[in-house]
């Protein structure tokens, strides 16, 4: 007979798999915890194809001003030349880069502002 010392115990642990839902809703942009942001979903981080695609289609870019940019939120409002008004969010800092009064340019197919040199992805509302 074998004795107590000599018998090997096997324990099956079960694993658990998260759905790739579950996934999806605990992962969250670096910039919700004050970092730069990680996403390149509408209103964070430009992403190097989406900036090329808006210098290449230049006839989509809209002159405007800022009317009102509030840094706490990221939200902006630009008024463009027609009078047209858009309301856009930005998490990177456009809004600290484009206080009111600031001459922007706002990509409409691409969503990409530009304040001088600076482009930002923009979620447009």
């Amino acid at each position: 007979m074998n004795s107590p010392e000599n018998q090997e115990i096997i324990v099956s642990t079960p694993l658990h798999r998260r759905s790739p839902l579950e996934v999806t809703e605990r992962a969250a942009c670096m910039c919700d915890h004050g970092d730069v942001c990680s996403s390149f979903a509408p209103g964070h981080a430009l992403h190097l194809i989406q900036a090329r695609l808006a210098s290449a289609t230049p006839s989509d870019w809209i002159d405007g001003i800022v009317d009102h940019a509030d840094a706490v939120t990221g939200e902006l409002r630009v008024r463009s030349l027609d009078g047209d008004t858009r309301s856009i969010w930005n998490a990177s800092g456009a809004a600290l880069e484009a206080p009111e009064g600031t001459p922007v340019a706002l990509h409409s197919r691409y969503n990409v502002l530009s304040v001088g040199r600076a482009q930002f992805n923009v979620a447009v509302g």
